[in-house]
């Protein structure tokens, strides 16, 4: 279900921005437009849909126009054309009244800049946007204390911001926007004025937070690997324009053009993809039906050194390798179950091959993925070399 839907979304700075629309209809660029009307294009009709629940990573470079669509979206910055529909309500269309009871009730802002008041306690600061709104104190101190619990800051509501490092303003930044308890955060640059390992805390602060918050967020920012850390899906802005829209897998592996291909060509390979991308579909054998001298066969017509052995319902069992089976057949052993090995590497479809490597390591047979109980792929040195190396990856198609 789309919780937000953009559609031809259009800013002109300048004197005429009707003009404007009509020149960049007839297809004049950005720097066309700007040389003979003196208009800048921040957004060039724009269109896209956030799902509910979804972190929707909007990214580009400085002057790429991300800011000034997000401004757009909750109309801090009036459009010059299109439309930004709410659970189907047109924000465009609203009048200032309903667009403030919007903007209260469904939507939360959290800038690159703290904007806390230095004369104001922690809590003060938190239950600032609750009291303008005119909410009861107690509901405002209830709220607040709420959302400094959900970011960690319980303890600090009686301190002062200058008391606080920068992480933990930002916190209070990000509880300020949560304590209305919105439908949608807007995160404008939000962890780009801390420290590297700050930052990083904070992007998993959020990651966490929304387990449970389960909220729309719209998140800018100018930094890929944060991008590709945070996003459910990302789009990718330059010139006002969005050049693609993908999940993080599908930007790395599948850029839409030389601009795209450039922006990901540094990435870390090894944050992005998981072992959902390099796993391999598993020769098995079911433990229920299945002996020695099978899983022998197997292993022969499959050129490989060990079989996975499942339950009839592709549950994980075990594996058997071949020197085992060999030597059971050559005793005449014919119970599969007494050459089972059930203490086997497993990793989930999510893990990340940063986090596969130390595991690949250490085991002398293939890594099992698993889903729950079951069985989904194995995963051999061989392809997470090659997708680091940046060949062409699994993507379930």
């Amino acid at each position: 279900m789309n919780k937000i839907e953009v559609r031809e979304l259009t800013k002109i700075f300048g004197k005429n921005p009707k003009q404007g629309i009509k020149l960049l209809k007839e297809g004049q660029s950005k720097d066309a437009i700007l040389e003979k009307t003196g208009m800048t294009v921040g957004v060039n009709r724009v269109s896209f849909d956030v799902k509910e629940g979804e972190v929707f990573v909007i990214m580009g470079l400085s002057g790429s126009g991300k800011s000034t669509l997000v401004r757009l979206i909750n109309r801090l910055i009036e459009p010059s054309h299109g439309s930004i529909l709410v659970d189907g309500e047109d924000l465009s269309k609203m009048d200032k009244k309903a667009l403030i009871e919007t903007r209260r009730k469904k939507m939360s802002m959290v800038f690159q800049n703290f904007g806390l008041f230095p004369h104001r306690t922690i809590i003060e600061n938190t239950g600032f946007g609750l009291e303008v709104q005119g909410a009861e104190k107690a509901e405002v101190e209830t709220q607040s204390k709420r959302a400094l619990k959900m970011v960690g800051l319980k303890g600090y509501e009686d301190q002062y911001p200058k008391q606080l490092s920068g992480g933990m303003q930002q916190r209070v930044g990000l509880a300020r926007a949560l304590a209305n308890d919105p439908d949608i955060l807007l995160m404008d640059e939000a962890f780009s004025a801390l420290d590297p390992l700050i930052r990083k805390d904070m992007q998993d602060e959020l990651l966490d937070l929304q387990q449970t918050m389960k909220k729309t967020i719209l998140f800018i920012t100018h930094d890929l690997d944060e991008a590709l850390k945070i996003g459910d899906r990302i789009a990718l802005m330059k010139d006002g324009v969005i050049v693609q829209i993908g999940t993080p897998e599908e930007i790395m592996i599948k850029p839409s053009d030389e601009y795209v291909e450039k922006f990901v060509e540094d990435v870390d390979r090894s944050k992005v993809f998981t072992a959902a991308h390099v796993m391999i579909r598993p020769e098995t054998i079911q433990i229920e039906k299945h002996g020695p001298r099978v899983a022998l066969q197997r292993m022969k017509q499959a050129g490989i050194s060990s079989v996975y052995v499942t339950k009839n319902n592709h549950e994980l069992y075990g594996i058997v390798t071949a020197e085992v089976a060999a030597q059971a057949v050559e005793n005449g052993v014919k119970d599969l179950e007494a050459i089972v090995i059930k203490d086997v590497p497993t990793v989930s479809m999510e893990t990340t091959l940063n986090d596969l490597f130390a595991v690949i390591y250490d085991s002398p047979i293939p890594v099992a993925v698993t889903e729950g109980k079951f069985l989904k792929g194995i995963i051999v040195r061989g392809a997470v070399l090659a997708a680091l190396a940046g060949n062409e990856v699994n993507l379930g198609e």
